[in-house]
């Protein structure tokens, strides 16, 4: 029985492959620390502050979403709970002075997210599935109604403000300045993302993956699914209250939509879009993600629409996420046969483009009519600018649209026997795509 115990257990990796991996996260380090040497301006800082807190949010939605199987429409109230009892303990510890530095506080938001996931979630993991689903959004509506109620915690419409410089100085740093809170947000990303990795990696993450793809055999095997989706559920909440408690130091204020379903569906996009079945796809989600909504929020109005548009084209044609397709790439790299589709990827690329442009043409006119209908019918999108009433704009977008699907629609099947193609000289290599 030994003997078949060890033969059927996974191999221990080589000295090689360890070196590989610590390697990665020195990198990931270096990287970090050398960003802001290459991008100085307060905006980018800003915005790398931004993703770090997206890619531990994320991060920790995927605890629940890609390694247990619970789909969450209420992530966001952990995460609001961390922001909101981070900047109470940042109150009260710069108001008696206490010697608490500013880097230990989103460990607090982290423990006050853990402790709400324990208290919610025994009876929301009872059920997966849609049952869980609807749960979550109920608690979640519950909750975000509340903090317009209880206005002693929640601080009403305002929110609660704070100042991060009144605690106390850890090295010189007043953590004023943005590049300070960046290196911050920098380290608490690092540790945590090195942490929910090691926690995939940990019996709990295996039997995590097992209660999401059969929990009747778990369950005949000995271990409770319940427990097992509770036990995720509250690492969950303690990496999401890191995240708030990060969020609340960047804006120094924690307010209601801290808690809101637009906060939970963001998430849900990011770790959906960068792909739920890697640990580094609600990393890719969370920087496309960001970066993508403070680009759009300055071309387009309706910058929420395209957010949609994109998740719905991935749910369709890509339930792999960013990181899905890049990862079906990454044997037919290893075998030389790429460059195969290259050429296709190449002539589907024009007819492609001309349909998006049809797209951006037709809704940014149809929005000029429905929403601002009085203004001037010049407007401009995507820095480019155009008369929404002229009928060879609407012809054009006609044309674009239906023209480039047509077209497009016939190339992509070209890159589907070329991936074929390039998919089955792989495997003659030796090399399973």
């Amino acid at each position: 029985m030994s003997e078949i115990a060890l033969s059927a257990a996974p191999p221990l990796p080589s000295t090689v492959e360890k070196l590989r991996f610590y390697g990665l996260w020195v990198v990931a380090a270096v990287v970090l620390l050398l960003l802001p040497r290459v991008f100085t301006s307060g905006g980018s800082l800003t915005t790398f502050s931004l993703i770090g807190i997206s890619i531990i949010f994320s991060l920790s939605y995927n605890i629940l979403l890609g390694q247990t199987g619970m789909l969450s429409f209420g992530h966001a109230v952990y995460y609001g709970f961390g922001g909101f009892l981070a900047v109470h303990a940042m109150n009260i510890i710069g108001a008696g002075k206490l010697p608490i530095p500013l880097p230990v506080i989103p460990l607090i938001g982290g423990l006050a997210g853990f402790l709400f996931a324990a208290l919610l979630g025994w009876v929301s993991t009872q059920r997966a599935g849609t049952a869980f689903a609807m749960i979550s959004l109920g608690v979640g509506e519950l909750i975000a109604s509340s903090a317009l109620i209880l206005r002693t915690f929640f601080g009403g419409e305002a929110g609660v403000s704070t100042n991060r410089t009144k605690l106390l100085k850890l090295l010189g740093w007043s953590f004023g300045p943005q590049i300070q809170i960046y290196y911050l947000v920098a380290a608490w990303t690092l540790i945590a993302a090195i942490a929910m990795y090691a926690l995939t990696r940990t019996p709990l993450g295996r039997m995590c993956n097992a209660v999401r793809d059969n929990p009747e055999r778990v369950q005949f095997v000995g271990y409770n699914p319940h427990v097992v989706r509770y036990l995720a559920f509250c690492f969950a909440g303690l990496f999401a209250g890191i995240a708030g408690a990060l969020a609340a130091i960047n804006f120094e204020i924690a307010n209601s939509a801290y808690l809101g379903a637009e906060q939970s569906g963001s998430v849900l996009f990011a770790t959906y879009i960068g792909g739920v079945g890697f640990f580094i796809g609600p990393i890719v989600g969370a920087i496309f993600v960001t970066l993508l909504s403070l680009g759009l929020s300055d071309l387009t109005q309706v910058w929420q629409l395209y957010f949609g548009l994109i998740f719905i084209a991935v749910v369709m044609f890509a339930p792999g996420g960013i990181t899905g397709l890049l990862m079906m790439h990454r044997p037919l790299l290893k075998a030389g046969t790429l460059l195969r589709l290259l050429p296709s990827y190449l002539i589907a690329l024009v007819p492609t483009l001309a349909m998006l442009t049809g797209l951006v043409l037709a809704i940014e006119t149809i929005v000029h009519y429905t929403v601002n209908p009085g203004d001037d019918s010049h407007i401009q999108a995507f820095g480019v600018g155009f008369n929404a009433a002229s009928p060879s704009i609407w012809a054009l977008a006609a044309m674009l649209l239906i023209g480039g699907f047509l077209v497009a629609r016939k190339t992509w099947g070209w890159i589907g026997h070329a991936f074929d193609d390039a998919a089955t000289k792989a495997r003659e290599k030796g090399i399973a795509a």
